[in-house]
């Protein structure tokens, strides 16, 4: 009996000596950092982020030379990879969405999923480009069920699922909803034919249209993002906050602005 009391205490003794405590502390932050790592590492991966590797790499081992020969306490290394790790976490806020919702097959609400987000993404951007090309007018809204009730009443309810043939039909000149603003939510058409307000902004360019002056003043009023093909050049422009971001966009700036969009407005949750 003793002899087994003497084994429990010595038990007891071993892990509540310091020395012990002090491993066990350093293979919880080994594991923690490598966990952190590799998530790090992949996500920046994953988005063409290589340099960023090597970067981070690199101050982290200096660093950890560093604290090891200058003495310092092991958790202000830990604090300051934590910080490294936010700031890139911050930078690739969409991209993370983007690898988190990949590694998921199944769908989000309104039945978005990660390849059905970057078609919709594909087909928006091949009208765009088309009706450039052929100098036909369009006003695009991305909104997020912020806009205005009236506004959308004054065009039509569409509910139509969101393809190139779609949208380039919508803004075909003869068509009766080409005047008009659509409203885009989500994957889905919501509305077109909405009138828009006008920007009353007298110091704007005289070479900015109805069009550019509806995409300013409702991105004024409203948290949305405009995509603009002009009629009379074909230059496509991209509004938002009451200011023209872009103008000349290209494939690149309208994937940014639509991807924007889906991954850090809508979180590829579906809306109406």
């Amino acid at each position: 009996m003793d002899s087994c009391i003497n084994i429990w205490e010595n038990i007891k003794l071993f892990f509540t000596s310091k020395i012990v405590n002090e491993y066990i502390g350093l293979i919880m932050q080994f594991i923690l950092l490598s966990i952190l790592f590799y998530f790090m590492f992949k996500i920046l991966k994953d988005n063409k982020g290589t340099k960023f590797i090597a970067v981070v790499s690199i101050f982290v081992i200096f660093c950890g030379i560093t604290f090891a020969f200058s003495g310092f306490d092991t958790y202000i290394l830990l604090l300051i990879i934590v910080m490294i790790a936010l700031l890139i976490f911050t930078m690739f806020h969409s991209e993370i969405k983007r690898s988190l919702l990949n590694s998921n097959s199944k769908k989000t609400k309104g039945g978005l999923t990660v390849s059905g987000v970057e078609l919709i993404i594909d087909e928006t951007i091949r009208a765009v480009q088309n009706m450039s090309k052929k100098d036909i007018g369009a006003l695009i809204v991305l909104s997020n069920e912020n806009l205005p009730e009236g506004i959308v009443q004054s065009g039509t309810i569409v509910n139509a699922t969101i393809s190139s043939q779609m949208i380039e039909a919508v803004f075909y000149p003869k068509a009766p909803l080409h005047d008009g603003a659509m409203i885009i939510e989500g994957n889905k058409i919501y509305a077109a034919g909405c009138f828009l307000p006008l920007a009353q902004n007298e110091n704007l360019p005289k070479d900015l249209g109805s069009r550019h002056r509806a995409a300013i003043g409702i991105t004024t009023v409203a948290s949305v993002t405009a995509i603009v093909v002009s009629e009379e050049t074909g230059i496509i422009s991209i509004v938002k906050n009451g200011v023209v971001k872009k103008r000349y966009a290209d494939a690149a700036d309208l994937k940014n602005a639509l991807s924007d969009y889906y991954w850090s407005d809508l979180t590829a949750e579906g809306k109406r």
